[in-house]
């Protein structure tokens, strides 16, 4: 799994942190998503595609690994 995430689209919510906070992380400042983990291990992809799909902003984006 290889992650990309588009913070220009994301509103800050946070719901990728509370459910993957191994792999996303916020801003201090604005709440912005930080992305700490482009291609995690296999036991994290159920937390990530979750956070993937509640994302308000739909800011993250899911991809297979080459």
């Amino acid at each position: 799994m290889k992650i990309t995430v588009d913070e220009a689209k994301c509103c800050g919510a946070g719901q990728c942190v509370l459910l993957a906070p191994e792999v996303f992380d916020q801003r201090e400042e604005d709440g912005i998503v930080v992305l700490l983990d482009a291609e995690p291990v296999e036991e994290r992809h159920a937390a990530v595609r979750e956070a993937a799909s509640m994302c308000p902003a739909a800011a993250i984006r899911l991809g297979d690994t080459a």
